[in-house]
This record gives C-alpha cells, structure tokens and sequence, in this order.
C-alpha cells in the first residue's frame, strides 16, 4: 500500500476522536439520539480543524446500518464495521456524494445535482452531499438551490463546509443549521502530536513538539503536515529518527525566541549597537526579514498578554487565565513573561505597534534589510520618550504662574507674550501678536505706530475774520456770503472728514488746516493730516476766507463716513481667503457682507443664518479674515453676524465686489466693460473664466 501522510492516516473516524470540537460533537450526537435530522448543515471555521472530517462522520452516522441502542452502537458513534460505514470511509459509497465547490460552482452543476436529488437514494437511508469550500458556489447558483434547501425530499441532506461563511449568502444561511468551529489549542494539539510519535516510533522531545504545535497556529492538519516534513528530514539512530528543536527551526527557518529576548534587553538598556549586531547576525545567516518581523511581532504580541494577565517571570502562576491567553509552551511563556518585565504595558503596545507597521512595509520595499533594521531602531527610541502623563505633570498651571502670564507690559508698544502649555510651544512673532494680545487685559493697548506724514499743501492767502468789535472798521465790502454748516459728530470715528451741507447756491471752498496734535484723551486714535472743515466763503475781490472755528467755536469735528477703509478692510480679507484655496465659499460670504467700523470694532454683518453662519465661515477661515484685517488696520477686532431682515432686504441692493487677481477683477478692469457700466449703469453679476487650467 502506498505511503499515506499523517493528516490521513490519523483522520478521526468516531465523532470521539474529533480534537477541540466538543462544542459541535455532542450536539450534533445529541440531535442523532433524538432523531432530530435537519436537511442542512453550514459548518465553518479555520481550515484543517475538521469541517470535513465531521461531515463524513455524520454521514456514517446517519446510513449507519445499525440502530442506536443497539449491541453493536450503544450511542450515536457509527458502528464502523457496516457495509455502509466502510464504504464511506474508503470514499467510494454511491448514496454520499462529496463535491468541489470551489470547481463545480456554476449554475449548471448545481442544476444537475438539484435534478439528481428528487430521486430516492440506491441502498441507503439517506443521500447525503457534502458541498466542500461551498463559498466559492456563485450567487446564481446559490439562488438556484433555494427552493430544494427550503422544502427538501425527506432522503436529502446537504452539507456545506466553508472558511468564509460570510460569502454564503443569508438567504442559504437561514434555511441550515450553522456550526461555528473553533481554533485547536495548543495543548490539544501538542496531546495528539504525542500520541502520533509514540504510535510511530519516533522520538521527539517536548521542546520540538511545542515548535510543532506553535507552527500549526490552530490547525490541526498544518501540524501534521509540519510534523511529516520534520520527520522526513530529521536523523535516524538506530533507524528511528528523532526530532530535536534546533531541526525543527532549520527546517522552518525561524530562530529561536531567545533571540527577540537578547533584542528586548538591548532596547531596556538604551544600546541601539546591540539591537543592530544581533539583527545584523541574523540577517547574515539567511533569514528573511519578513519572517523575522513576523516572529518579532508574535514575540511581542505573547510579551503584551503576559504583562496583561500579570504573568510572573518565575511561572508561578502559568495555570492562570495566561496559560489560555498564551498558546505557547511553558519554557515560552516564563520567557515572555521575563521580557514584559522589563517595559510597561504602554510601551510594549507602542512596541508592537511599530513592528506591526514595519511588517506591513516589508511587503512593498525594496531594501528590506534596512527597513527591518529602521524598525527595531525604532524601539529603542521609543524607549526614550516620556509618557504624556508625566508631561502634562510638569507643565501644570500654578496661580503665580497665571498671573505672571496675564501681567500687562510695562511701558512701550505691547509685545507678543510667549504662554508655556502642555500641548505645543508657541513662539511670538510680529504677524501673530495681534492675535496674542488678551481682550480683557486691564492695561491700555499701546497706540500703533503714526502713519507717515503726507507733505504739507502750498500756503493759502491770508485768512481774515470778521470784524469785531475791538478792532477798527475795515474798509465795507460789497459781497455775499455762503455759509456751510458741519453734520452732527459720531464718537470714535477713526477719521474726521466733514460733509458740508450749502445753504446757498454758492460754492463752499474746502480749507486745509494742520492736523492736531494726538493728546492724552486720544491716545489710540489716528489723526490724517488731511482734515477738510466747512468754511464760510466771502466773496470779494480779493477774496476773504473766514475759518469754521471763527463761525461755530463750539462745533466738534464731524465723523467721517468709513466706506473707503471697510471697503479696504473686506478686499483684505477676500483676498486672503481666496488665496487659501479651500476658503472660497467663506470668501464668497465675505463679498456679500456689510461692514461697519465703530472705533476698533469692525462689525461683519453677513448674509447667513444663524445655523449656517459657523459652517461656511469656519474657525479656519475666522482666523484667516482677523489676521487679515489686522494686518491692514492693527488692534482691529473683529465681530461676524449672522443676517436679520433688514440685511437681507439690504444685501439684494449691494452690488458684490470680486477679489483681487479673479477673472471678475479683470472684466471689471477692462475698458470696454466700464465704458458699459457708465452708459448703462450695468453691473456684473456673473463671471464664467475659460481660461484652461495649466
């Protein structure tokens, strides 16, 4: 008889014999007592732990010759010795038929078995399909078993074995029983790995049947298929051969955890030479970095369970809930629990977590060896950061410090204050003080530099007065007088432009006179030099100008209306919200707003409402427009509102002003489209810029 590998010889024939699936054998023992046969079964889980397996041993069970109760079967086990039993166990029995799904998954072949199934089995109880890899079946094909899963002949059952159970569709799911597998422990594995060796004469230490159980991940088939190649390979004495640990790793090429352990006490102490060496070594002995990283992460993924669970490094307390967390032998387990001893769970979560992220990069690098490298480097700089706890400990706010942060400057212009906090440093610098200055500072802001001084205009003729009293009797004038008065005078204007209003259909003449000196009341209010007064004209040959301040002594200098600078400030602030790119609604909302200056106060009354006003005019763009308009007019704070009636009824009249640099700018620029506006009073609503984008 030909060789027959392990994983067969050693098939589980007897629901008994299934390793780590007591969860699916009793019940599925239980429903043959009770004669509760379903038409369907989805059994699922990781592969080479006994999906198959179960399902052929099921379908003994139910062609099974001999009753349950019987001499022969006393429970629900199959009598292995039927006709029946035999034949299903050689694979040759007519009534279970066992199909590839992942070959024979069209619409066809399952047509044909849906047509097969309405005939009654040839000898057995039951006609049994065992549907194997069943999610690789197209939905089609799914779609066309429906009706036969739903209302089966009495002498079918179906039986579908899958690792993706999720590409089954729910439709199929429902109308079956579901059976979820479980991962094989490792002590389960290790056991029957013993077993096998004794069976087969081989001598094998603890040591190498752990790696062999290790190497498995689970599976039971994948240990067995490792455990055949290691014997395979491994010497003989005497004609037996035997397996030692150090055989095992060469076969698979990996090396042994103490190694990862050696890497670990470097990183503790801080000796990236040495973390380099042993990396160095074991990438000059052949050993691919991917496998390395790999092992490095199972390492440090069993040192982060056993610094979760508390696992002493003397393995003290190995029967605890570790032994069932960590998959891994003894000897492993009191070595991860050496090295977890070292770091905190903190770090070793950072740790694992860059090795994690090097495995990925592995995959698409080309210079391997270096990224491996770079990443075990990594820990060691790891090691060296502080916690953020104990940051943020150092950098706590005491009320000395509060105060001395708040403190005013003493003299001079304000300078930036630099605040110490937890999260970032911040470094003073001229753009940014405005933004640093506190509003509830009790201390007066410095006024901000005077602007430069314009030169002065030619001298104007002699200014005469009225005759007064006092004085002698001019020589008497024949001329007519044209008064102007001024209009009433708002507080804090920022400039003190006058309009004049005539009372006569004479034409006022605008006098310049020097600009007054900043006093101590105004010390924060910025004085032109070019300041128009109304005038009394007196014609007469010569003529004689008479100043307002002869007129109405008691008149104040009126407030001047802040078009011009509120039309300046908006382009400002348009400007550097176009130029942010992603801030052109926030621009756009900017162009369709009314501003008006109160002193140091610019109010930005927009067109949004209330709910939509912090969307389209986010804190990024908030801050974009106040450095903005700080930069153009220094001190200014800024105030956004959200629109009421009388601004909407407002907005529909105001023609929108386009930014600087924008295909609107430049239509507006172009002669013929001004020459337009001027004939026909027309205004530009939309623009469309055809320029090809570059």
């Amino acid at each position: 008889m030909a060789y027959q590998v392990l994983a067969r010889k050693y098939r589980p024939q007897r629901f008994a014999d299934v390793v780590g699936q007591d969860h699916v054998t009793v019940t599925i023992m239980n429903a043959l007592t009770q004669q509760r046969i379903a038409h369907g079964y989805i059994f699922s889980g990781h592969r080479g732990i006994g999906k198959t397996t179960i399902a052929r041993i099921l379908a003994m069970a139910l062609n099974c010759r001999n009753t349950i109760g019987s001499e022969i079967r006393p429970n629900a086990e199959p009598c292995e010795v039927c006709e029946s039993c035999t034949e299903i166990r050689a694979g040759n029995a007519v009534d279970v038929i066992e199909i590839d799904a992942a070959t024979n998954r069209g619409i066809d072949e399952i047509r044909e078995l849906r047509d097969a199934a309405r005939y009654r089995p040839s000898r057995d109880k039951y006609k049994i399909y065992i549907l194997d890899e069943a999610h690789q079946i197209t939905d089609a094909a799914f779609n066309a078993l429906l009706k036969t899963l739903e209302e089966p002949p009495d002498h079918i059952v179906f039986m579908m074995a899958t690792t993706q159970p999720e590409d089954i569709p729910q439709t199929v799911r429902s109308r079956c029983q579901h059976f979820s597998f479980h991962a094989v422990k490792l002590v389960d594995i290790l056991g029957q790995l013993r077993s096998i060796a004794t069976q087969e004469g081989i001598h094998a230490d603890d040591a190498a049947l752990a790696l062999l159980a290790e190497a498995g991940d689970g599976s039971m088939r994948d240990a067995l298929s490792i455990m055949d190649q290691a014997i395979a390979s491994a010497p003989t004495e005497d004609g037996v051969a035997r397996l030692d640990a150090s055989q095992i790793r060469e076969l698979m090429g990996t090396v042994p955890n103490a190694v990862f352990e050696r890497i670990l006490e470097a990183v503790d102490a801080n000796q990236s030479a040495e973390v380099i060496t042993v990396a160095n070594q074991l990438l000059d002995a052949g050993n691919s970095p991917a496998q390395l990283a790999r092992q490095c992460v199972r390492y440090l993924r069993n040192c982060v369970i056993a610094k979760i669970s508390n696992l002493n490094p003397d393995g003290s307390n190995l029967d605890g809930p570790a032994a069932e967390l960590l998959q891994i032998s003894p000897d492993e387990q009191r070595r991860a629990a050496r090295s977890a001893s070292l770091f905190s769970e903190e770090e070793l979560t950072r740790f694992l977590q860059t090795m994690l992220r090097t495995f990925d990069e592995l995959g698409y690098r080309q210079e391997q060896r270096f990224h491996f490298e770079l990443g075990l480097l990594k820990l060691v700089h790891l090691r060296r950061l502080l916690p953020i706890e104990e940051v943020l400990s150092k950098f706590s706010a005491t009320p000395a410090a509060a105060a001395t942060s708040t403190r005013p400057p003493s003299s001079g212009a304000a300078k930036p204050s630099t605040t110490s906090s937890p999260s970032a440093s911040v470094r003073s610098s001229p753009a940014f003080a405005p933004m640093q200055a506190s509003p509830r500072a009790a201390a007066p802001v410095a006024p901000p530099p005077p602007p430069p001084i314009l030169p002065q205009p030619p001298a104007l003729p002699p200014v005469a007065t009225a005759p007064k009293a006092a004085a002698p009797a001019p020589e008497p004038l024949k001329a007519s007088v044209t008064t102007a008065t001024l209009a009433p005078a708002e507080p804090d204007a920022p400039h003190f432009y006058s309009e004049m209003r005539e009372t006569s259909p004479k034409t006022a003449v605008p006098v310049q006179e020097a600009a007054p000196e900043p006093t101590a009341a105004t010390p924060n209010r910025e004085v032109l030099p070019d300041i128009y007064a109304a005038a009394t004209v007196v014609e007469s040959d010569p003529p004689v100008v008479v100043p307002v301040s002869e007129l109405a002594p008691a008149m104040q200098p009126a407030a001047a209306s802040s078009s011009v600078d509120t039309d300046h400030l908006q382009q400002a602030a348009v400007d550097a919200l176009m130029a942010a790119r992603s801030q052109t609604t926030a621009a756009d909302a900017i162009v369709d707003s009314d501003l008006s200056l109160t002193g140091k106060t610019l109010t930005v009354q927009t067109q949004l409402s209330k709910t939509m006003l912090p969307m389209v005019i986010n804190a990024e763009a908030e801050k974009i427009i106040r450095l903005a308009i700080q930069a153009v007019s220094p001190g200014v704070t800024v105030t956004l509102l959200p629109t009421t009636t009388a601004a909407k009824a407002a907005a529909t009249k105001k023609p929108r002003a386009a930014a600087s640099g924008s295909a609107q700018a430049r239509a507006m620029e172009h002669p013929i489209v001004q020459e337009a506006q001027r004939l026909f009073n027309a205004e530009i609503r939309n623009v469309i810029d055809l320029t090809p984008n570059e």
